[in-house]
């Protein structure tokens, strides 16, 4: 496929006011899917919401089949969220792990999971393990191996970590815990959307993702990806009267599908954009899409790492969109304020996002630009521009 850029910003008509590149926090939303939700919207406001949703039916189910195409899996092993962490939370609660049970993690993972971890080691007796990097500061898969055992009941780990560029090697960890029977769980926040995912290539059991990052959904939106075969291994933390059926007076029944972890109200006219969104990403390409903005990421990093007083902190063998690097002068919150004078976006990562990767790399903030595919050559060199006469 061809990648069309110039047909892309015009469906995006923030890329007129500014310089986005804050897409690992919130990408620009392109029109159709705005005008999807408003015309949700509308039609709720004139007719009711239940009556909005039975209209509405074939666009809120194709949300469905269209992330069932997007990750390569049945329509059936897809719940909807109101975020990526919703769904991770379903996940994670569902295993019901307990005393002396065993996650393994990696030295970048998100600070929400590690919190949640935490928390079932406080509760639960759980223990953590986190799997040391390699040389190139991904996670070491032959180390993951060797640190199993019989009391590991789940791996977990974030595909592409908030910070530091890293795509850590999923399809490798899958091979592992397919071969051991482990459950696992990947964080995939930052790569739906960003590089091409196959949950049938990585071997995850558990996946889940937000909307409004590269996707370019509105806020409020995720999903959960759950094989259909690991299915009846979890169970939900919650149900009502969607995620199963009151059968007998004290006898209930979850669904058979993934819409077990959701549950009855969620905001439908978001739910129908994420499906437009997911539409726009596949019609638009997902190999040249991602390809385009890996390429601007390659090109920042390389330019950045020439300038005095810049040291950019990416790891990993494979890297993506996102760029991180500091000023030996100036700090970063300085820098994204100066980029916000000049209309470009970027946002920071401190240590609290992910302190197990920054404590040990002696980082306490740092400037993240993630590209997109609808960033030009021009925007980048403004951008380096700008940096450059800090």
């Amino acid at each position: 496929m061809t990648f069309d850029l110039a047909a892309v910003r015009q469906d995006t008509p923030g890329t007129e006011k500014c310089i986005h590149l804050n897409n690992a926090g919130a990408a620009l939303m392109p029109t159709p899917v705005y005008q999807a939700v408003i015309d949700h919207l509308d039609l709720e406001m004139r007719m009711g919401g239940y009556e909005a949703h039975a209209r509405a039916l074939p666009a809120f189910e194709r949300t469905y089949d269209a992330i069932a195409e997007l990750i390569n899996c049945n329509r059936n092993e897809i719940a909807l969220a109101e975020n990526a962490t919703a769904g991770w939370m379903m996940a994670f609660h569902g295993l019901q792990l307990g005393p002396g049970d065993r996650i393994l993690t990696t030295e970048a993972e998100y600070a929400s999971n590690v919190i949640t971890y935490l928390q079932a080691a406080k509760n639960k007796g759980v223990i953590i393990d986190v799997v040391p990097s390699d040389k190139y500061g991904q996670i070491d898969v032959d180390a993951l191996e060797k640190m199993l055992d019989d009391d590991v009941k789940l791996i977990s780990i974030s595909h592409i970590p908030t910070n530091g560029g890293l795509i850590n090697p999923a399809a490798a960890v899958g091979r592992i815990t397919r071969q051991h029977k482990i459950p696992y769980l990947l964080d995939a926040c930052q790569s739906v959307g960003q590089i091409p995912i196959d949950v049938e290539e990585i071997g995850c059991d558990m996946l889940s993702a937000t909307g409004r990052k590269y996707l370019r959904a509105p806020r409020g939106t995720g999903f959960l990806y759950v094989r259909r075969d690991f299915m009846n291994q979890l169970e939900p933390p919650f149900l009502d009267l969607h995620s199963a059926k009151w059968t007998a007076t004290d006898t209930y029944e979850m669904r058979d599908d993934a819409r077990r972890f959701e549950n009855w109200e969620f905001n439908f006219a978001a739910a129908i954009g994420l499906g437009v969104a997911v539409d726009y990403f596949l019609e638009t390409g997902v190999i040249p899409a991602s390809d385009r903005l890996c390429h601007l990421a390659a090109t920042a990093r390389t330019k950045l790492s020439d300038l005095p007083n810049i040291t950019v902190h990416d790891i990993g063998k494979n890297k993506g969109g996102m760029v991180t690097f500091s000023h030996s002068a100036i700090s970063a919150d300085q820098i994204k304020a100066i980029l916000s004078n000049a209309s470009i976006n970027v946002s920071t990562s401190t240590t609290g996002s992910t302190r197990y990767d920054m404590e040990k790399r002696s980082l306490s903030s740092i400037v993240r630009a993630s590209f997109h595919y609808y960033n030009t050559d021009e925007e980048l060199e403004k951008f380096l521009t700008v940096i450059a006469n800090l």
